[in-house]
C-alpha cells in the first residue's frame, strides 16, 4: 500500500503553487488549507504562520540545491564531467520546480530578514560549487568571470519553467545552451 504524502509536504507543494499563481501576499492561510483539503486553522498545526511556510519552502529548496551541487561535484572529480553533471542537475531542478522558481523570483524579499540571509548564504554556496568547477576547468578564467557565467546560466535554466511545455525538448536545448555559455571563449 503506498504511503500518503505527509500533510506538511502537501502544504508546501500547494503553497508553492498558490504563491506562484497569486503571489505570497495574494495567498491566505485559508487558501493553502483549502488547497490541501483542510481548514485554514488546521494549517497552524504545522506552521505558526504564512511567513514560516514561505521560509520553509525557500530554505528547503536552497538546501537541496547546495546539497545536490556538492554531491555532484564530490562524485565527479573530472571538471568537464562535473560541469555537465551540474548543468544536468540544475536543468532537472528547473523543469521539476517551476513554481518554486517563480516564488523565489517574486517573493524572496517577503522572507523575514534572518531567513532571507540563510537563503542568500545557501545561494552563494551553490554558486561557489559552480565557480570552483569552472575555475578548475579553465584556470585562467578567474572566479569573478566564473560567477558571472554561473549566474547567467541559472537565469537561462530558471527562465524556462515560465514558458517550456515539452520537457524533453526543453531539457536538451537548455543543457546544450548552458554548456556553450559556460565554455564560451573569454571576452577580449
Amino acid at each position: 500500500m503506498p504511503v500518503a504524502p505527509r500533510t506538511r509536504d502537501v502544504m508546501l507543494r500547494e503553497a508553492a503553487r498558490l504563491f506562484a499563481e497569486r503571489g505570497f501576499r495574494g495567498t491566505s492561510v485559508g487558501d493553502i488549507g483549502a488547497a490541501c483539503g483542510i481548514s485554514g486553522p488546521a494549517v497552524y498545526k504545522h506552521f505558526p504562520n504564512k511567513d514560516a511556510i514561505l521560509s520553509r519552502l525557500l530554505v528547503d529548496i536552497s538546501e537541496q540545491l547546495v546539497d545536490g551541487g556538492r554531491s555532484v561535484v564530490q562524485g565527479t572529480p573530472d571538471p568537464e564531467q562535473a560541469l555537465t553533471a551540474l548543468v544536468d542537475f540544475h536543468a532537472d531542478f528547473a523543469l521539476a520546480e517551476p513554481d518554486v522558481i517563480r516564488v523565489q523570483d517574486r517573493d524572496l524579499a517577503s522572507l523575514p530578514d534572518a531567513d532571507r540571509a540563510v537563503v542568500r548564504r545557501l545561494q552563494r554556496s551553490y554558486v561557489e560549487a559552480w565557480t570552483d568547477v569552472l575555475c578548475r576547468l579553465e584556470p585562467d578564467l578567474g572566479a569573478e568571470v566564473a560567477r558571472v557565467r554561473a549566474h547567467a546560466v541559472f537565469g537561462l535554466l530558471n527562465s524556462t519553467p515560465h514558458s517550456a511545455r515539452g520537457r524533453a525538448v526543453a531539457r536538451r536545448q537548455l543543457t546544450a545552451m548552458a554548456l556553450r555559455a559556460l565554455r564560451s571563449p573569454p571576452d577580449r
